[in-house]
Order: C-alpha cells, then sequence, then structure tokens
C-alpha cells in the first residue's frame, strides 16, 4: 500500500473528485432502490456499506477507485464514476452511476470520458471493459455511445454479463 493524493478531474461541467462519507448516503440509496436491480443488486444498508468502503479502498490499495461527481456550478452530488476493481473482477472496469435528478443529462458519458484519457494518461493502459448485466439497455448503450465495442469472448465477474471494451489508445 501507498499514500497519495486522490486526483481532481474537472470537465466543462463537473468535478470528479475523492469520494467522501456523505456520498454514501446518495448510494446507499440508490442500491436500495429498484434501479440498482442491473447493476450489483438491490442491496440492504449494511451490505451496501461493506461494497461502497470497498470500493473507495482501491483508491489506498491499487491507485484508481471511484470519483465523486458533482456539479462544476452548484457543488451538488450527481453520481460516481471511476474504475472498480474487487477481488472477484478479472481486471479493472470502468463503471458509473448517477443521482435520478441528473440522469438523461450526459453526466455519466461526460465523466466517464474524464476518467478514461484520465486513466490512459496515468497508467498508460490501452484499454478499460465495463461489465454489464444484459438487461442493463441504459447502461450498454451508454458504453456504447463511448465508443466501446462489445467483446463475445470477454471474461467478467458474471458469466452472464456483457463485455464492452474501450480502447483507450484514440485519446490523447
Amino acid at each position: 500500500m501507498t499514500s497519495f493524493a486522490i486526483p481532481t478531474l474537472e470537465t466543462d461541467r463537473l468535478i470528479l473528485r475523492a469520494p467522501k462519507l456523505a456520498d454514501f448516503e446518495h448510494w446507499a440509496a440508490f442500491f436500495a432502490s429498484e434501479r440498482a436491480r442491473y447493476e450489483r443488486g438491490i442491496m440492504p444498508r449494511d451490505d451496501a456499506w461493506q461494497v461502497w468502503a470497498s470500493d473507495t479502498a482501491n483508491w489506498q490499495l491499487r491507485g484508481y477507485g471511484p470519483f465523486g461527481v458533482d456539479d462544476r456550478v452548484t457543488g451538488q452530488y450527481l453520481g460516481e464514476v471511476g474504475i472498480y476493481q474487487p477481488d472477484s473482477y478479472p481486471g479493472p472496469e470502468l463503471g458509473w452511476f448517477v443521482v435520478p435528478e441528473a440522469e438523461g443529462k450526459g453526466i455519466a458519458a461526460e465523466a466517464a470520458r474524464a476518467v478514461m484519457l484520465w486513466a490512459r494518461r496515468s497508467f498508460g493502459w490501452e484499454q478499460l471493459v465495463n461489465f454489464i448485466d444484459r438487461r442493463n439497455k441504459r447502461s450498454i448503450a451508454l458504453g456504447l455511445r463511448l465508443g466501446g465495442a462489445i467483446d463475445t469472448d470477454g471474461a467478467s465477474e458474471a458469466s452472464d454479463d456483457l463485455v464492452i471494451v474501450h480502447d483507450l489508445r484514440r485519446l490523447a
């Protein structure tokens, strides 16, 4: 393990910053709702805490993890976008969620593009993947809109997940 500062990324509309404890309330609400059905599944608060704490610990353990996403003007929390890699994952995954009031506004796409560019510049990675439940049509559409391609032979945590591969070499 190493100690370092989690970077802050900025886009035209967003600030992507280190996770903070207040973010968990939004995360727990999302994963207590029907909206989480095709994500990691609906989960009680105690389980949500364990998963969220594990995700945020990736920053310390792996040097990457989830960013809290705030509106650049208002400071309002909009969601979470980052690179996830629980022990069961075959490698780093680009993932996202936004609060209901931020849906359909391009927030996840804008934040995901910033994370992809950061990963390319910081780690020299040539690709990132999404592991998406095949029933999650909105996330699949976003993964493809971000320039990803479906990899029918790709490995994921869940055998029925769709794997979308993003070629980061096309980024600066």
